[in-house]
């Protein structure tokens, strides 16, 4: 029995340590992408990345025709930045990271998301077709929903639109 007992033992540690040694670490889609917000360059001169970026007056809070972007493993959604029922989704995609970018490739499409600032900023380029959402206009520039208030226009105010 014990010899059996420790031909057993080494059956259960070989295969253990062979995967980890073999295992090559796929990329995922960063969390914070799940929640992409727009925004818009309004001070270009200003050296503060918080002060040179903040949201789109009139596509946030008056025409209400920006799109807000999430990314997930499974799906990419472009939802209204004001009714979040209006929605378009893509879940037939891949995706790979290159350093700063993060590349998404559709049928028709490829997206390239890359962080410009460590604040987050990021910008969109769409490459392919060409990207009409009904309602949802694609914005250059992103920030994650967790760092928009860090920013020094970063909601609506008192308007009432």
């Amino acid at each position: 029995m014990d010899s059996l007992a420790s031909t057993e033992m080494k059956s259960d540690t070989v295969p253990a340590s062979g995967p980890v040694r073999n295992h090559i670490s796929k990329v995922d889609i960063p969390g914070d992408f799940s929640a992409l917000v727009p925004i818009d360059v309004l001070n270009s001169k200003s050296t503060n990345v918080y002060e040179k970026y903040g949201i789109e007056f009139s596509g946030n809070c008056y025409s209400c025709d920006l799109a807000s972007l999430s990314i997930t493993k499974d799906a990419m959604t472009w939802t209204n930045i004001c009714d979040e029922m209006d929605t378009f989704k893509t879940d037939k995609f891949s995706f790979s990271v290159e350093g700063n970018k993060t590349v998404l490739k559709t049928s028709e499409r490829t997206y390239i998301l890359t962080q410009i600032d460590k604040a987050p900023v990021y910008e969109l380029v769409v490459e392919g077709q060409k990207l009409e959402l009904n309602n949802k206009r694609v914005s250059r520039y992103f920030t994650t929903q967790k760092a928009l208030s860090l920013f020094k226009e970063h909601d609506c105010g008192d308007f009432e639109g």
